[in-house]
């Protein structure tokens, strides 16, 4: 169903208040609001309820008291989810250390705590755990002591069933408690190549005070290179995800934009930051360097796509973008792009590509030449 301009304009607001303190604008929209069951289901949808309470609540704004109940309610909803989340991450990360096992928390309530300095405006999600590989067995033996079931599928010995396949997802019955423990980052399945793990981020972390506990946490930098790969890997879908990334370089002001982009470079995420970064920019006026902005929007791809997402994160959700070349094609750099060309996978020729053009037995070889101008033209990002 298409948003009504209404709700569209209160998003876009919500999440610029931080930015630009248009509280009255905000007061202004309140007033013409017709659709609010539909204002609240978007909200929702992108996992921005809690700020749409907080933000009403800091104006002057006529709500209508049904609807400030409502939004009252989801709110303590997600406040005593958040809560609970925190006490569970900080047991468990004190478990894993007693037992000689590093883990780094990610998104969630860490990244609620480190850069929303509140536990009760981010939704509470799942809990996110990097883990190193080699205490993958070790780490689900003491979940599963700890209630949790594995949902994905595994090895009799504990190893993962799935190839290119990085994570294990875990549910505990007795509270709906859901923990991903992943041992590597990855922005495409399986053309990205990079290995992005805890020898990527546990050198330079850093800590967060979580519930009065000092818990370990992504430093800026590759906090916003996670963000950046997240947000992008979803088509950025959730507005929640443009507001992490805002929300981020507000509260890091002296980030090393030098450092964060040579290490983008390096790991091939140079376009899924710009992209985040510049949609961060459109979206919610988050402060970026002139400079840095500039280099940004000079890469042609990144720049389109920023500009497509702008609207299509409320607009359609999850749409892709209409291109010759396939979305997360464009999300890699020159040296990926050339990987996935060469790789084995690729170059064979299968049936599409021969349903395409039909040779005689004698040319079959040219089938070698068919099979990458039709992946360059083809429009599907999966």
């Amino acid at each position: 169903m298409p948003i009504d301009p209404e709700t569209r304009e209160i998003l876009k607001a919500i999440v610029q208040c931080s930015f630009h303190g248009n509280e009255k604008r905000l007061e202004n929209l309140v007033g013409k609001i017709v659709e609010w069951n539909s204002l609240i289901a978007r909200a929702r949808q992108h996992r921005v309820a809690p700020l749409l309470h907080s933000r009403l609540m800091e104006t002057d704004a006529l709500v209508p008291p049904e609807i400030r109940e409502l939004l009252r309610i989801d709110y303590d909803r997600n406040a005593f989810r958040s809560l609970a989340n925190a006490s569970e991450l900080v047991s468990i990360l004190r478990r894993f250390d007693q037992q000689g096992i590093p883990a780094m928390p990610f998104k969630g309530v860490v990244l609620a705590a480190s850069v929303y300095k509140s536990l009760t405006i981010r939704p509470a999600g799942d809990l996110d755990l990097l883990i190193f590989e080699r205490d993958l067995k070790r780490a689900t033996a003491l979940l599963l002591e700890y209630g949790y079931e594995l949902q994905t599928e595994a090895h009799e010995d504990g190893s993962p069933s799935l190839e290119n396949y990085y994570e294990y997802h875990f549910e505990r019955p007795s509270d709906g408690m859901v923990l991903e423990l992943r041992w590597r980052l990855e922005l495409t399945q399986p053309r990205y190549r990079h290995n992005l793990g805890m020898d990527w981020v546990w050198p330079r972390r850093q800590t967060v005070n979580l519930a009065g506990v000092d818990v370990p946490n992504l430093d800026p930098e590759r906090s916003l290179l996670m963000l950046c790969m997240h947000g992008s890997k979803h088509v950025w879908s959730r507005l929640i995800w443009i507001c992490d990334v805002a929300q981020l370089l507000k509260e890091k002001s002296d980030l090393d934009w030098n450092a964060v982009t040579r290490e983008a470079k390096r790991v091939g995420l140079f376009r899924s930051l710009a992209l985040g970064v510049m949609l961060a920019r459109r979206v919610c006026g988050a402060p970026v360097p002139a400079k840095v902005l500039r280099r940004f929007e000079s890469n042609r791809d990144a720049s389109n796509l920023a500009a497509y997402f702008e609207e299509a994160v409320l607009d359609e959700p999850g749409k892709l973008p209409r291109s010759h070349l396939a979305y997360n094609f464009r999300l890699l750099d020159f040296r990926d792009r050339v990987r996935v060309l060469l790789s084995t996978n690729f170059a064979r020729p299968n049936e599409r590509d021969r349903e395409i053009l039909r040779l005689p037995k004698a040319l079959h070889l040219l089938y070698y030449l068919v099979r990458p101008i039709r992946f360059l033209l083809h429009r599907s990002a999966r």
